[in-house]
């Protein structure tokens, strides 16, 4: 696949919208009893279906149900978790959706009570079809056709089979999406192939099940998700790990990832090897925490033999002086930034955003002269704030949207240009996570994902007013 500069430039320009006031909402969000009072679109409404609290005026339709019968005569796998949008054709919206499933998961497979339509499916198109046949890589992707018109979906069938925990992922700008496995199991525990890669599939009605290609100079790791500059085509990517590092892939050729590249890891210019979780450790004394808010240089260090069968990349990349970061899951591109997430960071454990920009000369030998700069854009001290980000997206006008992760009642969280924090939504129902937040291309559908629950919603409402 080509992408061509103009398009990426005119996509880098279209997806960039500022924030502001960050001193503002570090010191609302902190200090705030009861983040409802703070501007926003208003209190949450009750909803009588049980399913998704939204504030007055906004609505949701329930596109996409785990079980129900796909055109392609398979079923909608569960446990959804990441989800990007693309422009489909007659003004539709083209949706892939990630299956964070496993082998405990049978039951929720796109292939029906006890596999059945597993027997007779064609196998050259899934990555691990199983030792003799025997599936056990459930995950995958499904792709969903959808009429803002109607609200209706129009056609959905599998399109990437034989992976595993698919967690999330992210948009390409030539575009397809990247598919993440959150996971290293390899052909010694069961499966026939290692696993731990990305794959990509295009966004395309019309492609049906893809060749499963593992991207394997991305690095196998337990991936979670990735962004693209599209100014660059430089790949960023989180590894879901209480050490885990944040890592950038250089493609050899703008936009073929499968013609390999160069694999780095970030690090902190002014202190190897630094510890960013600012979590509550009486070890570390003397170990210098993450300022909030304060932008800071970075750097980046060549990772060797990344398919790694022993799963090291993250211990190798620490010794040459990368820094850690806890549990980094969903990342984003907006306002010429990479957002990304750690659900556990903090002296509270209650979560840390992390904004990244890069340099104007970035993946070249004259960043040196000008990094990348890091910033600790927020940090959550209060569940009633935050709790255990996750995915996460920018909105076309630049507001934030942050779906929750935990045991407890998840929500998504709205942080504005401004630097107000308000909750967007609540699943005070069920006490699934929130996954997959994405927004059409025309900003007028919020999509996410009750994971738990097994269901894709479409959300419509007076979104900038």
């Amino acid at each position: 696949m080509q992408i061509h500069r103009r398009q990426v430039i005119g996509q880098a320009v279209a997806l960039s919208s500022g924030f502001l006031g960050l001193k503002t909402f570090v010191a609302r969000a902190n200090a705030a009893s009861n983040p409802l009072t703070l501007a926003g679109y208003g209190t949450l409404q009750s909803d009588p279906n049980k399913i998704l609290d939204l504030p007055k005026g906004f609505k949701y339709t329930v596109i996409s149900t785990r079980g129900e019968r796909m055109s392609d005569g398979l079923y909608v796998p569960g446990q959804h978790d990441g989800m990007g949008a693309f422009p489909g054709p007659d003004g539709r919206v083209l949706l892939i959706r990630n299956h964070e499933l496993n082998p405990s998961h049978e039951k929720w497979s796109a292939f029906g009570p006890k596999l059945h339509k597993w027997r007779n499916f064609d196998k050259t198109k899934v990555y691990d079809p199983g030792v003799k046949s025997q599936l056990r890589g459930f995950g995958g992707t499904t792709t969903i056709l959808y009429n803002q018109k109607t609200r209706k979906v129009d056609k959905h069938f599998l399109s990437l089979a034989g992976t595993e925990w698919n967690c999330a992922g992210g948009i390409t700008p030539w575009g397809s999406w990247v598919s993440c496995e959150e996971t290293v199991q390899t052909s010694t525990q069961g499966y026939s192939k290692d696993h731990g890669y990305n794959f990509e599939v295009p966004a395309s009605i019309d492609s049906g099940l893809v060749n499963p290609v593992p991207l394997k100079a991305m690095g196998r790791f337990r991936h979670e998700a990735i962004a693209v500059d599209p100014r660059t085509g430089i790949v960023y990517q989180t590894e879901d790990r209480h050490d885990g590092l944040i890592y950038r892939f250089i493609p050899r050729d703008l936009g073929n990832l499968v013609a390999g590249g160069r694999l780095q890891a970030l690090c902190i210019r002014q202190q190897k090897s630094m510890d960013t979780r600012n979590w509550r450790d009486t070890s570390r004394k003397n170990s210098p925490n993450m300022p909030i808010s304060k932008w800071i240089q970075t750097s980046w260090v060549n990772i060797d033999s990344v398919e790694s069968p022993d799963d090291s990349l993250r211990k190798q990349g620490f010794k040459k002086g990368a820094a850690v970061f806890a549990r980094s899951e969903g990342i984003w591109y907006g306002n010429n930034s990479l957002y990304w997430a750690c659900t556990n960071g903090g002296p509270f454990m209650k979560g840390q955003i992390f904004r990244y920009m890069p340099s104007p000369f970035e993946g070249t030998l004259r960043e040196r002269s000008k990094p990348g700069t890091l910033q600790l854009y927020i940090e959550s001290h209060s569940a009633k704030i935050l709790e255990n980000c996750d995915n996460l997206t920018v909105a076309p006008w630049g507001d934030l949207f942050i779906c929750e992760d935990h045991s407890g009642s998840c929500g998504v969280v709205r942080v504005t240009k401004r630097g107000e924090i308000s909750k967007f939504a609540e699943n005070h129902y069920s006490n699934s996570e929130l996954a997959g937040a994405c927004f059409s291309p025309d900003g007028q559908t919020f999509f996410v994902n009750l994971q738990k629950d097994g269901l894709s919603l479409a959300i419509e409402g007076p979104w900038q007013s």
